[in-house]
């Protein structure tokens, strides 16, 4: 069901905000205990965030959890908004990244001069899960994209919040300074062995057609290797 151009209900209380330019997407879920939301998007998105929240009767305060699927700019750049009030979750290997500050790996360039520095108040491990009562989300440990890139999956609806680590079409990410493809087949081989009945990625367009998609990530990535032509890497980088 849609609520406007940048605002899908994709399932009863599973809500895709569409990012804007750089940003990733985020994605919120109304659960029974607490609300969650997937990725906050850059500095600059946050209006347009803010704005999705209220049309859907939340205020910023009303997110309990932001979980960051991986530690890049375009999708921890408005964790600054949130952390006050919502404990902040990502891996631990994203988290060190984060917490120090490395604007190297994370690439974030705020500029802003009154800019705090972001917390990780979870930081988390393979196979930790929240319960929300209505949904439960697994976290499942994809390094490839980034060393601290995380899935997150669905047990009730099967399907899985997979950041940069998966694109609808097996689009190749970024392979970030933090990444490894060889790191990236593994995570993607490891996830075709679960059931997944749809993909919601951080970029581009959700997908109903995860094993297909997880079969042509793991044949761009081994074109990479070689270095063949006619691979399609995408970047979400600033500026590009």
């Amino acid at each position: 069901m849609s609520e406007d151009n940048h605002i899908e209900e994709m399932h009863p209380n599973i809500f895709w905000l569409k990012g804007e330019g750089t940003s990733s997407h985020s994605y919120l879920i109304r659960g029974d205990y607490k609300n969650v939301l997937i990725d906050s998007g850059v500095d600059k998105n946050f209006s347009r965030l803010q704005e999705a929240l209220l049309r859907l009767g939340f205020k910023v305060r009303d997110i309990d959890i932001v979980i960051n699927t991986h530690e890049h700019f375009d999708h921890i750049g408005a964790n600054r908004y949130f952390q006050d009030y919502a404990l902040i979750a990502a891996h631990r290997f994203a988290a060190t990244k984060i917490t120090v500050e490395d604007r190297y790996v994370t690439m974030y360039k705020s500029g802003d001069i009154n800019e705090p520095s972001l917390k990780v108040h979870l930081w988390l491990e393979n196979r930790f899960r929240f319960d929300l009562g209505n949904y439960s989300l697994e976290v499942v440990h994809t390094p490839g994209h980034s060393s601290g890139s995380i899935c997150i999956y669905e047990f009730t609806r099967k399907i899985l919040f997979t950041g940069d680590t998966l694109f609808a079409g097996g689009t190749l990410s970024y392979i970030g300074e933090s990444g490894s493809v060889g790191d990236y087949i593994n995570s993607i081989s490891l996830l075709e062995t679960r059931k997944i009945t749809e993909l919601y990625p951080g970029h581009g367009e959700v997908s109903k057609t995860p094993e297909e998609d997880m079969k042509r990530a793991i044949l761009n990535a081994r074109a990479l290797l070689k270095d063949e032509e006619g691979v399609e890497v995408t970047h979400f980088r600033e500026g590009s």
